[in-house]
């Protein structure tokens, strides 16, 4: 007989918990409730912003609660009597205290996207592509007190490309997730979904992201810095301007050992042209193939669309620097 949750609460916050919640509600799993984080103010204006995780939920319907946190007993006390059987909890962005992690009969569920034990922690997308990892993928853990330590019950795996952004490595894991989520739904007695302990080996942990890592420094190699642009493209884009204050949002990069750079400054341009604008770098040349440039209506931009509306006018030698 399958063992299927009756009563499920769902704790998420940002668009990569909206795909999963999209994909519970059009499976008909049955919510009692949803948690999400406190609205934040958004935009130019600063006007207070409901997250999509809540957002969602109530156009759909669902009951919503947005407590600033779940270590007091008060701001438990919807979530306790929503008397849930099961919660599910994917980039939700509070700690859950013991007293959450014990109160559904069958424990938390967490969609965490990487392999673990390779990236425990805050920047599993974002680091994995800095990292240079080849691949990645999502797991549905049971939670435990520890930090993305609990036992695995199910892992999808997913190729990372030279040219994949965290934006879209993010989106497709939450698919993946989904996937991967309904399928432990199914039944939770089944053998293949039974919790199994996460190894001692190859633990790494995916640290909050910062402000210092947007900044290029363009004497590291071109490899490393077309994974970092690609890693925090869209939501956290690194910037460039020139010396002439051009301003530049990088948003997708490759390394491009096939353009000479002998003699260069790192940071200057070496060439532009339909395929991209190149930088010399440490090592090698960095080609910026998806850009934005800061001003007017601020449009993104491919390689060919840059040349003809910017790259024409750009001198080789011209120098570029991290910008903030």
């Amino acid at each position: 007989m399958s063992l299927r949750p009756e009563r499920v609460v769902f704790a998420g916050t940002p668009a990569f918990a909206a795909t999963l919640l999209s994909a519970l509600l059009e499976a008909e799993v049955p919510l009692v409730g949803v948690l999400s984080q406190p609205d934040r103010p958004a935009g130019r204006g600063r006007k207070l912003t409901a997250s999509p995780v809540k957002s969602l939920a109530l156009e759909a319907g669902l009951a919503v609660a947005t407590p600033p946190s779940l270590r007091k007993p008060e701001h438990r006390e919807t979530l306790e009597a929503w008397a849930p059987d099961l919660m599910i909890v994917a980039a939700y962005g509070l700690i859950l205290p013991p007293a959450v992690l014990s109160l559904p009969r069958h424990g938390c569920l967490n969609v965490h996207a990487s392999l673990l034990p390779r990236w425990r922690g805050a920047a599993p997308v974002e680091r994995a592509l800095m990292a240079g990892d080849e691949a990645t993928g999502v797991c549905i853990m049971q939670m435990d007190e520890g930090l993305d330590t609990g036992p695995v019950r199910y892992r999808l795996t997913a190729p990372i490309e030279d040219t994949t952004t965290g934006g879209a490595l993010e989106a497709s894991l939450a698919t993946l997730g989904a996937k991967a989520l309904l399928t432990v739904l199914s039944d939770l007695s089944l053998p293949a979904h039974a919790p199994e302990p996460q190894s001692s080996a190859g633990v790494t942990y995916a640290d909050k992201l910062s402000a210092e890592d947007r900044v290029l420094d363009f004497a590291e190699p071109a490899l490393v810095l077309a994974r970092k642009i690609n890693a925090l493209s869209p939501r956290l884009a690194c910037s460039i301007e020139s010396e002439d204050s051009l301003r530049i949002r990088c948003l997708g990069a490759t390394a491009a050992p096939e353009v000479p750079t002998e003699g260069a400054t790192p940071g200057t341009l070496l060439c532009c042209n339909k395929e991209g604008l190149f930088l010399a770098t440490g090592s090698g040349a960095l080609r910026l193939h998806q850009l934005q440039v800061l001003k007017g209506k601020a449009a993104v931009l491919d390689a060919p669309a840059f040349f003809n509306g910017y790259g024409r006018h750009l001198s080789v030698g011209l120098r570029f620097a991290s910008a903030q």
